[in-house]
């Protein structure tokens, strides 16, 4: 009985202390070693009751206090991303500090700010982000560049277009700092961004990158617009583009005789004149130009002269033509689309498949063409095939429950603590009828109950024993009354009442009483 109310004891206790128990929810995620013990603590001070996963990474708290929580932890800068901001400078001691020591905090709080705006990107779980920025050394003129290396823990896989944002992210708020010289690595090692010239030109994607994407929108506008004639599901596109990624430099100088430019002209007049003077007299009369003879001088003779130059310098029209051809065109575009019939029913209710017509098909065929932007000159090619899938597509219905279940939506942890409760609510009733209500009607039954007030009945002493060899007297009728008078002499009618009632109570004991009587000798 003790064991058993023992056990029973254990049992309540733990149905009352799991059901008393709050719901834990989680409180953060993916957090660092440094982040969940500064939380722990902070718990721990307010005597709040926490659990621990994944080594130490998730946090749960009551559900009914998680919201307070995070907004009071918030208030405190927690969680901190599992690195420092500029927070570090809240609580730094400048006066004794060095410019060295200055510069590496600032190096340390870019780098943590940066780190956190990065985990703010969809589908990255962790950031580290290392920063090089050197100084211009002394007596030179040229400045080193500055370069940066980022370790990304991501969930599935990132696009393009992100790694391209990323490294835009880091460049904007350094200053110096170039997309290029930014390398990124995921957490398996593989490089996301190698920061290289072609790296650049392209966009941060190699050629295949840009062939796959390239196949793939076109692909993807294709079976679009086919399913949209033939019906979701009824159409199968391939689509292959063949790029050339060489870069062609062209230049070009085209001459047209017939279109003459003067390039430059110059003219040139000279003039001379001369006289013989008779006297042979040099004057300075004679020599001043414009003089006027006197009516008494000789008559003299004179020589007059004019020349005149003109030349011309034509030149032909030039045009020179440079043409810079990047890499990636597209040399050739091959599109297959099959296309799957339709199913009608008949008389029977069969369904019955029916192939498209040819004017269908060229109807598609041009859709395809004008969405790919066919070139015949450039050697595309489209191909339209109408064939019988192997399997007809087939709607499902999705069964929404209606009703109450409609309204009422519960998550697997409503369904788990549901199931918890009835399987404790049914061991509590197999414990009730099995071992609690059994216990208890024993107790209260009334063979067990002590009878105080019952004497205990006189009983007949034993007959002596009979001598070996003496013969018993006969008549055992005889001897039974006189047994009779002799008890009714001795014992009270009330008594023998009593003895009767004792004995109906107590059979069990009555009839070992009795066969004790037997068992002895007469």
């Amino acid at each position: 009985m003790i064991a058993v109310a023992v056990a029973l004891v254990g049992f309540f206790g733990f149905i009352i202390m799991r059901v008393t128990t709050p719901q834990m929810t989680t409180l953060f995620t993916d957090l660092s070693m440094e982040d969940s013990s500064s939380i722990i603590k902070e718990l721990d001070r307010q005597a709040i009751p926490y659990e621990m996963r994944s080594d130490g990474a998730i946090i749960m708290v009551p559900k009914d206090r998680v919201t307070r929580l995070r907004m009071k932890l918030a208030e405190g800068g927690l969680p901190k991303g599992g690195g420092v901001g500029y927070e570090i400078f809240d609580k730094s001691d400048t006066l004794g500090s060095t410019s060295f020591v200055q510069n590496i905090n600032k190096l340390r709080a870019l780098e943590g700010e940066l780190a956190r705006t990065i985990r703010a990107i969809d589908r990255i779980q962790a950031a580290r982000v290392h920063l090089v920025l050197p100084e211009r050394p002394l007596f030179s003129r040229e400045t080193p560049e500055p370069s940066a290396s980022i370790v990304l823990r991501v969930r599935g896989a990132l696009e393009p277009q992100q790694v391209r944002a990323i490294r835009h992210l880091v460049a904007s708020a350094v200053n110096g700092l170039k997309p290029q010289r930014i390398s990124i690595v995921d957490e398996t090692g593989r490089l996301l961004a190698d920061g290289s010239a072609a790296d650049a030109a392209n966009g941060g994607m190699t050629s295949d990158e840009r062939r796959v994407n390239f196949e793939r929108r076109l692909r993807g506008e294709v079976e679009s617009i086919v399913s949209s004639v033939v019906g979701a599901g009824r159409a199968r596109v391939q689509l292959s583009a063949d790029f050339d990624y060489n870069k062609v430099t062209q230049t070009s100088d085209t001459f047209d005789p017939e279109g003459r430019v003067l390039r430059s002209s110059q003219t040139r007049e000279e003039s001379s004149t001369s006289a013989d003077n008779k006297d042979g007299q040099v004057t300075v009369n004679n020599e001043l130009p414009g003089n006027q003879r006197q009516d008494n001088a000789p008559s003299s003779n004179r020589d007059e002269s004019k020349k005149t130059e003109e030349t011309n310098n034509y030149e032909i029209s030039r045009t020179t033509k440079t043409e810079v051809t990047e890499a990636g065109r597209v040399n050739r575009i091959s599109v297959a689309v099959l296309v799957d019939g339709t199913y009608t029913k008949n008389g029977k209710g069969e369904t019955v498949y029916q192939a498209r017509d040819k004017e269908q098909l060229d109807r598609i065929a041009a859709l395809v063409r004008s969405a790919i932007g066919f070139d015949q000159k450039r050697g595309d090619h489209v191909e339209v095939v109408n064939l019988r899938f192997a399997e007809a597509p087939m709607a499902q219905p999705i069964n929404e429950p209606a009703g109450l279940l409609g309204m009422v939506q519960f998550t697997k942890d409503d369904i788990m603590n549901l199931i918890e409760m009835v399987v404790m609510m049914l061991l509590a009733l197999v414990v009730l009828f099995m071992v609690v209500r059994p216990l208890v009607k024993r107790i209260l039954s009334p063979e067990a109950r002590p009878q105080a007030d019952a004497p205990t009945p006189a009983l007949p002493e034993p007959a002596p024993a009979q001598p070996a060899g003496q013969n018993l007297v006969p008549g055992n009728a005889a001897a039974q009354m006189i047994d009779v008078a002799q008890v009714q002499g001795q014992v009270h009618a009330q008594s023998v009442h009593r003895v009767g009632e004792l004995a109906e109570r107590n059979p069990t004991e009555t009839v070992s009483i009795i066969r004790q009587w037997l068992t002895e000798p007469a």
